[in-house]
């Protein structure tokens, strides 16, 4: 089983991601999660969500303490909140960031494995708007290989109707943009 805790704020989409590459999971024949974790928070206010992916059934229900893969969507929250908490051995984490990795390692203080993607420049650019939701998800594809393409691409379409092509737009870009370090 992997599991993913997304970090994000609220109004950025972080529960549409889980909730689409838990589809395309579902869709490929795996077993999925995808939930929320937040209060009263409000518009801006960061949140998480979590994802399992498993090949076989998924019993627990709890939140995801110890990910195999954290997803930040935006990239102020790793000076605000412990992206790196929990994350087991040979994690990854997979940021929206245009710094180089030196200065992400040093102003973060992050030691694992990373996959670095503009996600807001990408998304202003392609989408017009500043939700990396759909452009990180590229990054996740290209870092991890959780789902697959084309299945996440048709959970887009089924979620987006006509705006999925830009979306898929932003999605491949990230894809083909993101460097992952070790």
């Amino acid at each position: 089983m992997k599991e993913v805790r997304l970090h994000g704020r609220g109004g950025q989409g972080g529960v549409t991601s889980a909730e689409l590459v838990a589809t395309a999971a579902i869709a490929e024949g795996k077993y999925a999660q995808a939930f929320p974790s937040f209060g009263p928070e409000r518009r801006g206010a960061p949140v998480a969500a979590f994802i399992r992916v498993s090949d076989q059934p998924i019993r627990t229900r709890e939140k995801v303490y110890h990910p195999d893969i954290v997803l930040v969507l935006d990239p102020s929250l790793p000076a605000l909140v412990n992206v790196a908490d929990g994350l087991k051995d040979g994690g990854i984490i997979i940021l929206n960031t245009d710094l180089p990795e030196k200065e992400v390692r040093e102003k973060f203080g992050l030691k694992s494995k990373l996959a670095m993607v503009d996600a807001t420049k990408i998304a202003m650019e392609v989408l017009g708007l500043p939700i990396t939701n759909t452009t990180m998800l590229g990054a996740l594809l290209k870092a991890t290989g959780l789902v697959d393409r084309n299945a996440l691409e048709e959970a887009l379409d089924k979620r987006f109707g006509r705006i999925a092509e830009k979306n898929k737009a932003a999605l491949a870009r990230a894809f083909e943009e993101t460097v992952i370090t070790d």
